[in-house]
């Protein structure tokens, strides 16, 4: 639940306070957090059964086609994302205005990765992927991939991803200090796949 809104979170807000992010090789100048995101009205937080009404499904918009979606399917999509235990959307939210600014989902694979376009250069783009990152190394994945466009490939690096050899833009962070190889039988949800299609620097 949320103290704030009494509300119910998509996943327990508590796993962001615990994102050692002094783990990450992203360089945040001024240096930002999940838990201290750089200014006073910004809120980096789970999903919340109240963000449909604060513009959740318009940011997608700017990503992908969402559709018409009314406020009983969300919440009924909500229940269920809930109730399998899977899913960690995380967003930062304008408190001043509450308005949902920034967004990604990490659901055995990371997907959406959004800012409004209003809010770019305040470092949002990196603080979410470092965010579900680091989530995805707390919750004991050992490697997380992505592949994006070639004008992205430097912003993935400065994060800690690599180029996956002979594979395209392939990127990839390993969690287990392993260097990158073709690994075979492992669970699936150990490995995090990002979509990272955005044509421009997220940041």
């Amino acid at each position: 639940m949320s103290g704030e809104r009494d509300e119910l979170t998509l996943y327990e807000p508590k796993l962001l306070h615990e994102l050692q992010f002094w783990q990450s090789p992203a360089k945040f100048n001024p240096p930002i957090t999940a838990v201290a995101p750089g200014e006073t009205w910004m809120k980096v937080r789970p999903l919340q059964e109240g963000d449909y009404d604060r513009g959740f499904l318009e940011l997608l918009s700017q990503l992908t086609k969402v559709g018409n979606v009314s406020k009983a399917q969300f919440l009924m999509q909500f229940a269920q994302m809930r109730a399998s235990g899977g899913y960690y959307v995380t967003v930062i939210e304008d408190t001043r205005i509450n308005r949902i600014i920034g967004s990604a989902t990490l659901r055995g694979r990371l997907e959406d990765v959004v800012v409004n376009n209003t809010y770019r250069g305040k470092q949002l783009g990196k603080l979410i992927v470092v965010t579900v990152t680091l989530l995805a190394k707390h919750l004991g994945c050992y490697k997380m991939s992505l592949d994006c466009k070639d004008n992205l490939i430097p912003f993935y690096e400065s994060l800690g991803y690599v180029l996956e050899p002979g594979n395209s833009n392939a990127m990839n962070i390993r969690y287990d200090g392993q260097k990158e190889t073709t690994v075979r039988n492992r669970p699936t949800a150990s490995v995090i796949l990002a979509n990272a299609t955005n044509p421009v620097d997220p940041s």
